[in-house]
């Protein structure tokens, strides 16, 4: 089947057998919760993050500090969901990381059991993106509460994520070119489509 970035943002496609921990490229998509528009807008084909949108941006970019395996390809942070390429760069597994505290400090944490040093289990894609979706939930309750961020209802992120095998690099220029050229597509863009921005899509009968 022709690969197309568009489609099953929320359904995932993951495959059974396969080990998410391996090195490799891999093509994230995250969407938030009700496809709500809370990270900026997108003004003459260029995407304009709000203060939100840069605290997402900069937690995005902090987690190479918190999985030093990986390296952190193109991304784009659209106005309800975010588009990323990870490279796991090996399989070591990782320590202790850093995370940011309430105050935009950060603090060190002791390894969860995904990256315990002491029993050589390397973190898969799956423990990446938990981090991220965890991190940047944990700062945006806190812009709600002292900042007067829109509050969200039950979480920040869909529950899943849509992710991407990137097997060489001629598709790897192709998703890459795909991620820039994102905000051009917006308003045909199906996540736009789905929910106008700060609208929660009907639910289904």
């Amino acid at each position: 089947m022709k690969y197309d970035p568009e489609k099953h943002h929320r359904r995932s496609i993951r495959l059974r057998e396969y080990d998410y921990s391996q090195p490799g490229a891999y093509f994230i998509t995250v969407v938030t919760q009700d496809r709500r528009c809370l990270f900026g807008e997108v003004v003459n084909g260029q995407m304009r993050l709000n203060e939100v949108g840069h605290m997402v941006r900069r937690e995005w970019a902090n987690l190479s500090n918190r999985f030093p395996n990986i390296h952190l390809d193109a991304f784009i942070i659209m106005p309800n969901h975010v588009h990323v390429i990870i490279i796991i760069t090996d399989v070591k597994p990782v320590g202790a990381g850093l995370v940011p505290a309430h105050n935009g400090a950060t603090t060190r944490v002791a390894p969860t059991d995904a990256t315990d040093a002491h029993n050589g289990v390397a973190p898969t894609v799956g423990d990446i993106v938990g981090a991220f979706k965890s991190i940047t939930t944990v700062q945006y309750t806190y812009g709600v509460k002292y900042c007067g961020w829109p509050p969200f209802r039950g979480r920040l992120w869909q529950r899943n994520y849509y992710e991407h095998i990137i097997r060489n690099e001629k598709s790897l220029n192709r998703v890459r070119e795909y991620i820039l050229n994102n905000p051009l597509r917006w308003e045909t863009d199906r996540e736009s489509q789905r929910a106008p921005c700060g609208i929660p899509p009907k639910d289904k009968p």
